[in-house]
């Protein structure tokens, strides 16, 4: 049994699951033979699906200095993922040494790993829960004892509301979570699309492509509601969106050189931050 209370069997193994398939993508090892294999088929299908993770990863590090930056001390990072270094806590620590952080997750395996790569360092906790239900998150003891709602939060959702279906209404989720929060909190979003980039002149969507990938998620524990810009801005709700705005993720204040066109048509996620006034 692990420190959260799951046993080897407890894990299921025979359906592919999104977060061990993201590890995968990242080069990480935490994962199994299903997920490996549902992988490789979105690679056959869209080979930079490599890219856009990490691309993703490093906007979560970029919006994660600019909470700290601007003072914020607690985050509650939703949807976490199998731990991969620098996690969350790390990249805040640079900044702040102090900064507190709830991680959740509905992975049983990422509760495995938890203990030993993401709370052992004190300040941080996991939650075991589905983003699907924010009270429950907000409720825990564990959120309720990290997380002062008094104070500024970095809500942090990324790479996590396309596993929402329309009709779980992936808007109310967010607002349910946003209404805990306080004036100054900041909404970290990314979202997966098959839009193709505005300013890449050969862009189009690769039917193709789009459905392949689609249908790989289909047969994992969540599926795949792949969204355009139109549709993922409105789930910031009452968060305004800084500068830039929602854009493809390397373009969210960059720390290096912009990808080309083609680059960014091939990064297939929005991301954007909002503040709460």
């Amino acid at each position: 049994m692990s420190g959260q209370g799951f046993s080897a069997e407890e894990i299921d193994t025979s359906r592919p699951h999104p977060a061990r398939m993201y590890d995968y993508y990242l080069g990480g090892w935490d994962n199994y033979e299903v997920d490996r294999a549902a992988a490789e088929r979105v690679i056959e299908v869209h080979p930079q699906v490599r890219l856009s993770a990490r691309a993703n990863r490093a906007f979560l590090h970029r919006a994660v200095r600019e909470a700290v930056d601007s003072g914020i001390r607690q985050i509650i990072d939703i949807g976490t993922g199998i731990p991969t270094s620098p996690n969350t806590h790390e990249v805040a620590r640079e900044a702040a040494p102090g900064v507190r952080v709830a991680y959740v997750d509905n992975d049983p395996i990422v509760a495995t790993h938890a203990g030993a790569k993401l709370t052992h360092a004190g300040g941080t906790g996991f939650v075991h829960a589905d983003v699907r239900e924010p009270e429950t998150i907000l409720d825990s003891p564990v959120v309720q004892d990290l997380i002062d709602f008094r104070e500024p939060v970095a809500l942090l959702l990324v790479a996590v509301l396309h596993f929402v279906k329309d009709e779980e209404d992936p808007a109310g989720i967010v607002a349910a979570l946003g209404r805990a929060l306080p004036s100054g909190s900041r909404l970290v979003l990314s979202h997966a699309t098959e839009e193709p980039y505005e300013g890449y002149a050969a862009g189009r969507t690769d039917v193709q492509a789009r459905d392949g990938v689609v249908n790989v998620y289909k047969n994992a524990t969540a599926a795949l509601s792949l969204r355009g810009r139109a549709a993922v801005e409105p789930l910031f709700g009452d968060f305004e969106l800084l500068d830039p705005g929602l854009v493809r993720v390397p373009l969210w204040r960059p720390d290096g050189p912009v990808p080309d066109a083609e680059e960014l048509n091939n990064t297939i996620f929005y991301g954007g931050v909002g503040c709460k006034k």
